[in-house]
């Protein structure tokens, strides 16, 4: 069974910055391509980041482009997340996904394992 465990959320003020951990048990990264994505109260799941399995590939929505980065140590089996520049609008709950079935990488519905989420809360 694979277990995802994010770690790294917490309150920080505007424009400052965090770094996001996703640690896997059960499988490797290495046989998956990784994504994170946040959810907002209201607001569905939205895609931040990804990174391919042998970690040389990534992908970022436009909101992320320029302030966040995604890179992996698949001996540490882990995937991190770089914010950077925050602003309150990324005040969500951040999540990673592994197990992509198919398909896109930026498409909750794609992923089969999901952690439990981190809160990243921005404030002035």
């Amino acid at each position: 069974q694979v277990q995802l465990v994010e770690s790294g959320g917490g309150l920080v003020q505007i424009g400052g910055s965090l770094r996001l951990s996703c640690t896997a048990s059960g499988r490797s990264f290495s046989t998956s391509p990784t994504g994170w994505f946040r959810q907002s109260p209201g607001k569905e799941r939205e895609f931040v980041a990804a990174i391919s399995r042998d970690g040389i590939y990534t992908s970022y929505a436009d909101a992320a482009k320029g302030r966040c980065t995604i890179s992996g140590d698949n001996a540490k089996n882990t995937v991190y997340l770089q914010l950077n520049t925050l602003k309150s609008e990324d005040t969500a709950v951040y999540y990673c996904a592994s197990g992509l079935s198919s398909g896109r990488w930026d498409r909750p519905a794609n992923y089969i394992d999901w952690g439990q989420g981190t809160q990243v809360t921005v404030s002035s």
